[in-house]
């Protein structure tokens, strides 16, 4: 996996909805819109980053980007170079927290209630203890 990408985004200004269209013609998936010019890269590079994260956990390939002087734009549209640094991205998603449903006994989880447990903390303490995950 790279750590860095640059793909290019074709935006347009779409009068009637009051919005800038963004798509990366590398990346079929790949789009969104943003309200402002401030938003466009901003929208841009967040959709970017979805789109090759989700490809890289799918283990799909990420296509070589077309060259800025290879694409060929229609009248009112204009090229954005996005690039996006990839190691960040990872580790976000890979810290994110996901909900799980377990059951205890009901006199356990009094105890523990009454004493405030922080559950999720405790479970997950816990869970890299008994893995032989290094604390963080």
């Amino acid at each position: 996996m790279k750590a860095s990408y640059v793909f290019p985004a074709i935006v347009e200004w779409v009068p009637e909805d009051q919005v800038f269209d963004i798509n990366f013609p590398d990346l079929e998936e790949c789009f969104t819109f943003a309200e402002s010019d401030e938003d466009v890269i901003r929208s841009a590079r967040e959709v970017l980053e979805l789109c090759l994260y989700d490809r890289e956990e799918r283990q799909e390939s990420i296509p070589t980007p077309t060259g800025f002087r290879e694409l060929n734009l229609n009248a009112g549209e204009s090229v954005l170079m996005v690039d996006v640094w990839m190691v960040p991205v990872r580790d976000r998603f890979a810290n994110k927290a996901v909900k799980k449903t377990l059951t205890i006994p009901k006199w356990l989880n009094d105890i523990a209630e009454e004493n405030k447990v922080n559950f999720s903390q405790l479970l997950t303490s816990s869970l890299k203890e008994y893995l032989g995950v290094p604390k963080s």
